[in-house]
């Protein structure tokens, strides 16, 4: 699979940022809020799926409280305006994920794949779990 271009990154930092804009200050109040997590866009790639005519791009958000699995459709090929939900295709299965509209005009599908992450110690363990989970969902059961 090959790697994404600069702009993709920049993209998806961007679209962390607006989602950490929106939802940090009510993660502070999380009884399970990981100090040493941040929001973050990891081990993002294509899929062979599209919604609405965009092009798909699959990951992980990591939140200092959640692990996400995030579709970020590409909003320069859509052709119509985004359903509310998302049956997404996978190799390990069949997923529903939610659209979330964030500040800037971001736009994309998620669903919660794992709820308490206080008991990481690292941005690493993190990147390490979100880097399993992603393997996990690519491939086939």
């Amino acid at each position: 699979m090959p790697s994404l271009a600069p702009e993709e990154y920049q993209h998806l930092a961007a679209m962390a940022q607006a989602y950490r804009d929106v939802y940090l200050p009510g993660m502070k109040n999380s009884h399970y809020r990981n100090p040493y997590l941040g929001v973050d866009a990891l081990c993002f790639e294509y899929i062979d799926a599209t919604v609405e005519g965009a092009s798909l791009m699959v990951g992980a958000l990591i939140t200092p409280c959640e692990l996400w699995l995030v579709a970020v459709p590409d909003q320069a090929t859509l052709i119509a305006p985004l359903p509310e939900t998302l049956p997404l295709e996978l190799p390990s299965g069949r997923y529903l994920l939610a659209l979330e509209r964030l500040p800037g005009g971001y736009e994309i599908y998620k669903r919660a794949i794992l709820e308490d992450l206080s008991e990481l110690a690292s941005i690493q363990e993190a990147s390490r779990l979100a880097q399993h989970m992603m393997l996990r969902l690519m491939t086939p059961k």
